[in-house]
């Protein structure tokens, strides 16, 4: 069946520019070619045609037009609106000339939907006192301190602990630690484990026996019944730093001198940020109901190629986390094949968007001037303290800041703006 989205063009290169390329094969191979009686490169023409034949020539020649016909292909179609890399077939070849197919994926016809007066609407934003009082106590344990305990250990408090684990009574591999540092009511260690030790003081010795989860790493003690002897060498509390002008002076906060000053900016970190999060899901919600009756046959290519710049992407994230790829793949007992499945639908939904608002850009005649795209690099080079010729290599050039705010143009006609 024929792909309406894909068109195949023969170009063929022969003549004189096809005798040359075959010349500069020859004179290439020549200098490794080893015929008896002739030094490298140093053979006539006709005698390493004879040893080797015309057809020796046809793919060295063949790289050396690739280029010309390309970019005659490119010239003789400027007007489609390629979407993808073209691929590349070797239709025929011989001494006379070589003949390549490209096969080109073209921007598919995009029939529109509803995508006015779509009656979707923003969630408004909230900021409850609980989001506050989380989010100062989250800033008061990032400012916390451990001290030494007199009394009993607690839950919450933090045990400095030796142990060893035997089972059977045979230690374990893995199972010994001196001065260990132990959160009660973490949940870090074997279930049973931290709640033994509540009650104990420093100096205290006890056996406590806990039962390995059937999920446990180790295979040996996967479900084991086992017995540690711990020793208790210290107890700690956490003290939490109360509102006072010294923790305000902690934070290095501007303007933050008082805890009505620290509630506000905290109430408007978190309105910002929820104000963000409404507008991205409203977009998404406009995307998707402008969606609903668009009727577009994506190649398969243009997916493809999402799924790739996205897994790019994400290589990109690994990166910052100190992880790459391959490591991702082996912790989640994964491959490349499972990612890019998991990723298809999301890579056709944007690829559908896309191929929407452009679309809807054609129909409502959008374009971009020179002069607004650089009062949008003065804009945003300012914002990033850069200087506009280094933002806009960064960006892509001055065509992908037109394309950016082509798109942010058809979102506000989305919006009812």
């Amino acid at each position: 069946m024929e792909n309406k989205n894909e068109k195949k063009i023969t170009i063929k290169i022969e003549g004189e520019k096809w005798q040359e390329a075959l010349d500069k094969a020859f004179e290439k191979n020549n200098k490794k070619a080893k015929i008896d009686g002739f030094r490298p490169g140093k053979a006539p023409k006709d005698v390493f045609l004879k040893h080797y034949g015309i057809e020796s020539l046809f793919m060295d020649a063949g790289d050396l037009v690739l280029q010309d016909a390309y970019q005659e292909m490119l010239e003789d179609n400027k007007d489609e609106e390629i979407v993808a890399q073209p691929d590349i077939e070797l239709k025929s070849v011989d001494e006379k000339g070589i003949e390549f197919t490209f096969v080109l994926t073209l921007k598919p016809t995009v029939k529109l939907g509803k995508y006015k007066g779509l009656k979707v609407k923003k969630d408004e934003v909230k900021v409850t006192k609980e989001e506050i009082d989380n989010t100062i106590l989250e800033m008061r344990h990032r400012y916390a301190e451990n001290i030494v305990k007199e009394g009993s250990i607690e839950n919450g408090d933090i045990a400095i602990i030796d142990f060893e684990g035997f089972k059977d009574g045979v230690p374990f591999e893995g199972g010994k630690a001196e001065n260990y540092s132990l959160t009660i009511g973490s949940g870090s260690f074997i279930p049973g484990f931290e709640e033994q030790l509540i009650g104990l003081n420093k100096g205290c010795e006890k056996e406590i026996e806990v039962t390995f989860p059937e999920d446990y790493h180790s295979e040996d003690l996967k479900g084991a019944k086992a017995t540690f002897k711990i020793k208790v060498n210290e107890v700690k509390q956490i003290s939490i730093p109360e509102l006072d002008e010294d923790f305000f002076a902690d934070l290095g906060l501007e303007g933050i001198d008082s805890e009505e000053s620290l509630r506000n900016q905290v109430e408007e970190t978190i309105r910002t940020r929820k104000d963000a999060d409404s507008d991205n899901k409203y977009i998404d919600d406009l995307l998707e109901a402008a969606s609903k009756d668009v009727e577009i046959d994506i190649p398969h290519v243009m997916i493809h190629e999402e799924i790739h710049r996205m897994i790019h992407q994400y290589e990109e994230h690994l990166k910052m986390q100190g992880l790459t790829l391959e490591q991702f793949f082996k912790f989640t007992n994964s491959n490349q094949e499972a990612l890019e499945d998991q990723m298809h639908d999301e890579a056709e939904k944007r690829v559908k968007y896309r191929l929407m608002l452009e679309e809807i850009a054609k129909v409502e005649k959008i374009e971009i001037s020179e002069e607004r795209a650089n009062e949008e690099v003065k804009t945003l080079a300012e914002k990033y303290q850069m200087k506009e010729e280094e933002f806009l290599n960064a960006f892509g050039g001055i065509d992908m800041i037109k394309y950016d705010l082509t798109m942010r143009a058809v979102i506000d006609i989305l919006k009812g703006e």
